[in-house]
C-alpha cells in the first residue's frame, strides 16, 4: 500500500484527508499538537494509521515521523498542512508583532521545508509527491493578512523552486479553498462561517490530484472539483 504523511491531521483538513487517503487503501502517519485530541481523531479513522503527537518546529518530532512512515516502507506522499494563523484578530502589518510572525513563518514556511528536506531522499526513491498546502491569501493582498498571507506566499515561491530542482517528484502547492475550520474561524472572529464548505467536501479533489499526479504546480482544488484538468 502507498503511504503518506499528513501533518496538522487532528482536525479540519488534515483530518479530513486522513479520512480520503484511508478509505483509498493508504497507510498513514498522521501528527498534530494535541495529543488527545489527535488520539481521538484517529481512534474514528476506519483504518489503522500511526499517530503521532508532536510539534512540527520540533526537529525529533520531524525525524520520528519520517522514520515511522520508513518502517510501513517509506513515505510516497508528505503532505504539509499543519500551520497557524497568528494573531486573532489579525493585525495590520505595520502593527504586527515580530515575535508572533516569526512563530507564523516557523511553522507555515520553515517546518514544512524542514520535513521536505528529510522526506525527500525517499521521495526521489519512489517518484513520491510532496504537497505544501497553500492558500489564495499567498496571491491576494487581504488587508489583515499580512503575516499569514505572506508566509503562504513563501510557501508557494519555495515550492515552485522545489519543483524545478527536484524533476523526479510531484510538488504541488494546493489551495483548498474556504473551509469551515477552526483556523478560517479565528480569521474571522465573531462571525458566521457556516457558509464555507466542510473540509470533506474538497477530499474527492485531493483523491483525483494524488491519483492523477498531474505536473507539479499551483492547484486549486475548487478547478478539481469542477471536473477541470488536474
Amino acid at each position: 500500500m502507498p503511504v503518506a504523511i499528513i501533518t496538522g491531521a487532528s482536525r479540519g483538513l488534515g483530518l479530513a484527508l486522513t479520512h480520503g487517503l484511508a478509505g483509498a487503501g493508504w497507510d498513514l502517519v498522521v501528527d498534530g499538537r494535541d495529543a488527545a485530541a489527535l488520539a481521538e481523531a484517529a481512534a474514528a479513522v476506519p483504518r489503522d494509521v500511526t499517530a503521532l503527537a508532536g510539534d512540527v518546529t520540533d526537529p525529533a518530532h520531524r525525524l520520528a515521523l519520517v522514520a515511522a512512515a520508513d518502517r510501513l516502507g517509506g513515505a510516497d506522499l508528505l503532505v504539509n498542512n499543519a500551520g497557524i494563523l497568528g494573531p486573532s484578530p489579525q493585525p495590520a502589518l505595520a502593527d504586527y508583532p515580530l515575535d508572533a510572525l516569526r512563530e507564523v513563518y516557523e511553522v507555515n514556511v520553515v517546518a514544512p521545508l524542514a520535513l521536505a528536506q528529510l522526506a525527500l531522499p525517499g521521495l526521489r526513491a519512489r517518484g513520491g509527491a510532496l504537497v505544501n498546502v497553500t492558500s489564495d491569501a499567498a496571491v491576494e493582498a487581504y488587508e489583515g493578512w499580512g503575516g499569514y498571507g505572506s508566509a503562504k506566499a513563501a510557501v508557494e515561491q519555495a515550492s515552485r523552486i522545489l519543483a524545478a530542482e527536484e524533476p523526479g517528484v510531484r510538488v504541488w502547492w494546493v489551495d483548498p479553498g474556504d473551509l469551515r475550520t477552526r483556523m478560517h474561524q479565528e480569521a474571522f472572529p465573531g462571525e458566521d462561517i457556516s457558509d464555507r464548505p466542510e473540509p470533506h467536501t474538497v477530499v474527492p479533489a485531493f483523491r483525483r490530484l494524488v491519483e492523477s499526479r498531474p505536473p507539479s504546480g499551483r492547484i486549486r482544488l475548487a478547478d478539481l472539483l469542477a471536473g477541470a484538468p488536474a
